[in-house]
């Protein structure tokens, strides 16, 4: 059940973070120049905390000394490398044997506090991060005249073919798709 919830949640993730990226490479010269710098930043923050995770996941060093790059990246390189990265947490998720979620790993925040999570709640802590701030960034883009996307769980399963009528949800059998 656990790969099943994980899998589930890094794909709703790449498919969020790939449709805000989207509307931001689409209007962010109307953006203004001020919102514009706090919009890169929260999105380099995401990517930055999701590469420190990512080096916590492989059990590797990273070389954050904060959750977020010491220079806020060009838009179009932050976005593929969110891109990758999202589809690095899918191809990651997907790899990982059942018993490997509930396996603990120890680590240092960029704080210098130590910390243990197990693989699981590292990436729902990734998933959920991100979502956070993708509203953040919501209100960046709103403030500016600028719909945002729908980044809603629903939204995701509805496009996934969980289809939902009076409270029940049906799900289309993939083997006759």
């Amino acid at each position: 059940m656990t790969a099943q919830l994980c899998s589930r949640l890094v794909r709703y993730k790449q498919w969020a973070d790939s449709g805000l990226n989207e509307v931001v490479a689409a209007n962010l010269d109307k953006v203004d120049a001020r919102d514009g710098a706090i919009l890169l930043r929260i999105l380099d923050h995401i990517h930055a905390v999701d590469r420190i995770f990512q080096h916590h996941l492989l059990e590797l060093p990273h070389s954050f000394a904060a959750p977020r790059s010491e220079a806020a990246p060009a838009f179009r390189e932050l976005a593929r490398g969110m891109k990758e990265l999202d589809d690095w947490y899918v191809s990651y998720v997907d790899a990982l044997p059942e018993d490997d979620f509930e396996q603990p790993i120890d680590f240092v925040f960029t704080s210098g506090r130590p910390a243990r999570m197990r693989r699981d709640e590292i990436i729902l802590h990734v998933c959920l991060h991100g979502t956070y701030h993708r509203g953040n960034a919501g209100i960046i883009l709103q403030r500016n005249g600028i719909a945002p996307n729908d980044d809603r769980m629903t939204d995701f399963l509805e496009e996934q073919g969980a289809v939902y009528f009076g409270g029940a949800v049906q799900v289309p059998d993939r083997r006759e798709a």
